[in-house]
């Protein structure tokens, strides 16, 4: 699975264009009243304005090359404060041999920039730059109904990693270990690690595989339908 587009919602989209843009050089493909987008690697982030008094906010995560964390991390901390967990501000998942930093944004969303050793690929080129970040490896899908939207998720084609069984309590990750991203499947109120915040239902969009499309609602629930691909019109030689 690949997430190729990501749309979150914000009550602060004109700080976060700064932040993203300004502070951190990612580059702005689109821009209104309404919202941004910028490019992620091979992905898209886009952040729209929230028509109400929410202050949703979102965990996701970028991938780096595998042999940047070092670089990555110096990088981040000349930009943003790097959080802590246990007073470290990084941590090593055995389980998936995967090491990772995280930060805070302007809009609360818990950003996290990962490097998988089993997954990722290295980098020739020297120091680190925005350019180095791969692709939108992370996004989480918080509801009250994970039973049920796991279902129909997998349903949809998309299986938990190493196929393990859905978890109604926990952080369940859905997509194949080999490709390297997730959704991270979960309940509300379960705090997020490197923060003081805990998971809320808030809507977003994940466009994944080009062409399969995630909706989920302010009410955890979801949608999921497949976009249309426009087909090129034939050309007749003849004229009729």
């Amino acid at each position: 699975m690949y997430i190729n587009k990501l749309t979150l919602y914000s009550h602060v989209v004109n700080d976060l264009r700064d932040f993203y843009v300004e502070k951190f050089g990612f580059r702005l493909v689109k821009s209104d009243k309404s919202g941004f987008e910028i490019k992620v690697g091979k992905s898209v982030l886009a952040f729209k304005q929230t028509t109400n008094s929410t202050t949703p906010f979102y965990h996701f995560a970028f991938t780096i090359p595998v042999n940047k964390f070092k670089e990555a991390k110096a990088w981040a901390k000349e930009k943003v404060t790097l959080t802590k967990e246990e007073n470290k501000d990084e941590i090593f998942f055995m389980h998936i041999n995967a090491q990772s930093f995280y930060f805070i944004d302007p809009a609360g969303n818990i950003v996290e920039l990962i490097s998988r050793k089993l997954t990722a690929p290295c980098s020739e080129t020297l120091g680190f730059s925005v350019e180095e970040i791969l692709t939108i490896s992370e996004i989480n899908l918080t509801t009250t109904k994970v039973d049920s939207v796991g279902e129909e998720l997998l349903a949809f084609g998309i299986p938990v990693r190493d196929d393990e069984p859905l978890q109604n309590d926990s952080l369940n990750f859905l997509g194949e270990a080999e490709g390297g991203s997730f959704i991270l499947l979960g309940p509300a109120n379960r705090r997020w690690i490197f923060s003081n915040q805990y998971s809320v239902p808030y809507p977003l969009i994940i466009e994944v595989d080009n062409i399969k499309q995630i909706e989920l609602n302010g009410r955890g629930e979801v949608h999921l339908s497949y976009k249309k691909r426009s087909v090129p019109q034939r050309f007749n030689a003849l004229g009729d």
